[in-house]
């Protein structure tokens, strides 16, 4: 932190927040650029409150200094997911994010998430991430009559597929994926999760139909489990936990 001592005393006899200055590295992507360089880093010295998240901060830049900074945000409080991208080499919600652990005596870097096309500085195109998603069908698929109340089942039940449930398909798991990276055709986890969701639901019946999907060469046996799926999930979501599940499931009504 930077701001004086004194300064820092003064806030806190008032009962104001303390203030620090920040230095925002953000990575800059215009499409319409004429000068050959398709991405370059752009630093903005900012002086932020203690409580402020890296959102807080981009904000701060649009609103009061370059309006033409792009990023997506909706809900600001890590539900929607819109907000993801790489923040100091890691994917993370930029609504979550606080600016004072993020060690900001050194410039903090802000870029957009891996893997997928850049459409304008933090935004990227993110139909390749859903195309991945509606293909394993995350929906409820039944057989038989539409019943006449609600398909019940029992709290262990509901437990069996609870934690794949909390996904808010940010992409953050799958753009974490050095696999994604290079092979643009693999599912990726977020999608094998979502599959997950409905394959362990005892109230389904497209478990058969969405492992044969998943079996695909570009499928879960492209996950080479190297737990940054997990590491990156804002939800807490056990990411490479449900893909190995979703392997032995295949394994087993195989044979």
């Amino acid at each position: 932190m930077t701001a004086t001592t004194e300064e820092t005393r003064t806030s806190e006899k008032a009962g104001a927040i303390p203030t620090f200055d920040i230095t925002l590295r953000v990575r800059r992507y215009l499409p319409e650029s004429t000068h050959g360089e398709e991405s370059y880093w752009e630093d903005h010295q900012l002086t932020m409150l203690a409580t402020d998240r890296v959102l807080d901060a981009l904000h701060k830049i649009k609103w009061e200094t370059d309006g033409s900074l792009t990023f997506r945000r909706s809900c600001a409080h890590g539900i929607c997911g819109s907000d993801a991208m790489r923040i100091n080499g890691r994917n993370r919600l930029a609504c979550k994010a606080l600016l004072k652990d993020l060690n900001p005596g050194k410039p903090i870097t802000v870029e957009p998430i891996k893997g997928l096309p850049v459409i304008k500085d933090l935004v990227v195109d993110m139909e390749p991430f859903f195309a991945s998603y509606r293909e394993i069908m995350p929906f409820l698929i039944t057989s038989g009559n539409e019943p006449s109340q609600e398909r019940l089942q029992s709290a262990e039940q509901r437990e069996r597929f609870d934690d794949t449930t909390k996904c808010i398909l940010c992409a953050a798991c799958t753009t974490s994926c050095p696999v994604f990276w290079t092979d643009g055709q693999y599912f990726g986890p977020a999608a094998i999760v979502n599959a997950h969701r409905f394959i362990f639901d005892s109230r389904d019946d497209g478990a058969t139909q969405r492992l044969e999907i998943l079996n695909d060469k570009e499928g879960v046996w492209r996950c080479r489990t190297a737990f940054n799926c997990t590491e990156a999930c804002p939800r807490g979501i056990e990411v490479t936990k449900a893909i190995q599940e979703v392997k032995r499931a295949m394994i087993t009504r195989a044979f």
